[in-house]
């Protein structure tokens, strides 16, 4: 099948245009935003560290309440982080303390069978907060629910949906995989954080079959993997710099155009 061709001076080429410069603009500002956490400024026994990613293990509940609705709850706990693409494990981390989201939402999500069809939806709502402990913790779920065995939490963050997508694709052998993502809104409750001008959390999750328990009202998701960094409150330099760039290219083909076609 052939895609039909845009006009050159039709707006869905401009649109098209506009939308190359943007992905070019974002593609040579992609690095992640740093931070650094000082565990000890909100009474906890680790060692500040310096990362730009902090990686999860997903422990949630997802019931289908309805053809084209469901609710979402478990823990979301931090295992590690990253620095530029490399791990970091922070020293103290799931050892001496540890960090944890409790998170419930809801969503909507397009009709069929999971374990035979791709279906789409969306976050709906969603609220959080992010806790901190001394110690450790286990995460044990008890045929309904997860569970956490932390003591003593101190509440670092919380906050609620910005937006959010989620999907399931089959994986050819009865079950499926189950991903999301989603942009949370970030309020501050400690001094922790270097940066608590970031504002928005990204986060993104996909597990595997394995990692997933079909139940009769849904199904549950066992250890999944995902990751969480930090939005820049405002563009950097370099980021204006490229998009203004960007812009000016496409006003410089559009005007070319439009001129070689009169």
């Amino acid at each position: 099948m052939t895609l039909p061709l845009l006009s050159r001076k039709s707006p869905a080429f401009q649109r098209t245009l506009l939308a190359l410069a943007l992905a070019a603009a974002s593609a040579s500002a992609s690095a992640l935003p740093s931070f650094t956490w000082d565990p000890s400024k909100a009474g906890l026994a680790g060692d500040a560290f310096t990362a730009d990613n902090l990686l999860i293990s997903n422990y949630s509940t997802i019931n289908f309440t309805g053809a084209n609705t469901f609710t979402e709850e478990g823990y979301l706990a931090v295992s590690a982080a990253q620095l530029g693409g490399t791990s970091v494990l922070p020293a103290g981390l799931n050892s001496d303390y540890g960090m944890y989201i409790k998170f419930s939402g809801t969503g909507t999500i397009s009709s069929g069978d999971p374990a035979t069809t791709v279906t789409l939806g969306q976050l709906t709502s969603l609220t959080y907060t992010l806790y901190g402990f001394n110690g450790t913790s286990n995460y044990t779920f008890d045929g309904t629910q997860w569970s956490e065995s932390a003591t003593g939490e101190v509440a670092l963050a919380s906050g609620n949906l910005n937006w959010g997508n989620v999907a399931t694709v089959p994986a050819g052998n009865g079950s499926f995989n189950p991903s999301a993502n989603a942009g949370l809104n970030i309020n501050w409750l400690v001094d922790g954080f270097s940066s608590p001008t970031y504002l928005l959390g990204l986060t993104s999750f996909s597990n595997t079959t394995s990692q997933v328990t079909v139940t009769p009202t849904g199904f549950v998701i066992s250890q999944g993997g995902g990751s969480i960094n930090f939005a820049s409150p405002v563009p950097e330099p370099a980021s204006y710099a490229m998009l203004i760039s960007g812009l000016a290219a496409v006003g410089f083909v559009a005007r070319r155009r439009n001129r070689g076609e009169k």
